[in-house]
């Protein structure tokens, strides 16, 4: 079964056609559903308006706090508790779709507490290391 989507991704809306699978690769039957009109063409149904995009950040940290701003999986921590950094220095490490992501300190300080480890799959978001 196809359908027809509407999605954004970063802000940019796209339309597609998208195959539905079932558990083992196949198509998907179709549903009963889309009604039909002259010349057999299925009418779609209209799409909703688009919602407001998701802010690309989630709610503002708390200070000292950083937190993910991409779901990926922790690659390197390169600052463990006690080390001091300075504003832009790197700190940490994620990898997400093949590509490493640098995290930097936000301002300075010295490391109090690292919340992940090297391995460990994080959400956007979730909470990476405390910086006092």
């Amino acid at each position: 079964m196809k359908k027809h989507l509407r999605i954004t991704v970063n802000g940019k809306t796209y339309e597609v056609l998208a195959e539905i699978l079932d558990d083992n690769g196949n198509a998907a039957p179709a549903a009963a559903g889309p009604a039909r009109v002259a010349g057999s063409a299925a009418v779609l149904a209209a799409a909703p308006p688009p919602r407001a995009a998701p802010s690309s950040a989630p709610a503002a940290p708390l200070p000292g706090e950083l937190r993910s701003p991409l779901a990926g999986k922790v690659v390197a921590i390169d600052a463990a508790p006690g080390t001091a950094v300075t504003a832009g220095q790197t700190v940490l490490t994620l990898e997400a779709m093949k590509m490493n992501t640098l995290i930097a300190a936000t301002g300075p300080g010295t490391v109090t507490a690292v919340h992940v480890k090297p391995g460990d799959a994080v959400e956007e978001g979730q909470l990476l290391m405390t910086i006092g």
